[in-house]
């Protein structure tokens, strides 16, 4: 945080000029740490946003990696990286013994052994077309997870046995938000948002013949969903939806606590 831009912010209070309400709204925006001369570590994201910064590893080398986190490691609880190869992990894994990696969702992360649970009742469901989903659905799982939320999950549930979707009906019905993911065409995120009362956020994923080009066929599919209530995020973007069905959740209990009397 540059002090000088500090002082002259409490100087503001001090005198009037500026309320502590302002002046926190100011804050929230100062604070990020470089790290060598390939990184500007975002600190206060969480303050603003309500969830931490998150690593994007893919592309970054293993060195790049590690010495991110050593920084994040000292202002949050949690510290996540996606986009994790296991064998850039096992490097990683050399230099920070107490990193998790969680295979299925290419995540890797340093964790108190039990995560602090937010103030929310709410459940995060996640579905996939297919066992080929998997990964994705995974890093949305994952996501929601370290970022303190409930979920469930229910798997293979896609459009070509639609009988094993309409007996999970149940599970279905108690969700709160509902993420779908599915490759192929890219049916079942219209189908579950025609039987469910709550948000549903569609992930498409690259799984598919040639024709689904890479995602682009299930992508457009979702988008052109005839039914309602449906966002769709951006190819095999497990990670996205896991924090925008987090932020909704967030939302209810805020809205929540403001008609409290």
């Amino acid at each position: 945080m540059n002090p000088e831009a500090l002082q002259q912010l409490l100087e503001s209070v001090a005198s009037g000029q500026l309320t502590p309400t302002d002046a926190l709204d100011k804050i929230k925006y100062f604070d990020f740490e470089p790290v060598g001369d390939f990184a500007r570590i975002d600190h206060h994201r969480k303050l603003r946003t309500g969830f931490p910064e998150v690593i994007w590893g893919l592309n970054k080398t293993p060195e790049q990696i590690i010495k991110i986190i050593e920084v994040m490691r000292s202002r949050n609880p949690v510290v996540m990286a996606t986009r994790i190869e296991p064998d850039i992990y096992q490097q990683l894994k050399a230099q920070i013994p107490d990193l998790r990696y969680y295979e299925s969702a290419k995540i890797c992360a340093i964790q108190p052994d039990t995560i602090p649970q937010v103030h929310t009742n709410g459940t995060i469901t996640i579905l996939t077309a297919g066992t080929a989903d998997l990964p994705v659905a995974e890093e949305a799982a994952i996501t929601a997870t370290l970022c303190g939320f409930s979920v469930k999950r229910l798997w293979d549930v896609g459009v070509a046995g639609i009988h094993r979707l309409l007996s999970s009906w149940p599970l279905i019905a108690d969700a709160d938000v509902l993420i779908v993911v599915a490759g192929m065409e890219g049916a079942l995120p219209s189908v579950v948002a025609g039987l469910a009362d709550c948000p549903v956020i569609a992930v498409p994923t690259s799984v598919g013949y040639g024709a689904s080009f890479n995602g682009l066929a299930p992508l457009l599919t979702m988008l052109n969903s005839c039914a309602v209530g449906v966002g769709v995020v951006n190819i095999d973007n497990g990670f996205g939806a896991g924090i925008l069905a987090c932020q909704i959740l967030r939302l209810g209990e805020r809205l929540k606590q403001r008609i409290q009397p």
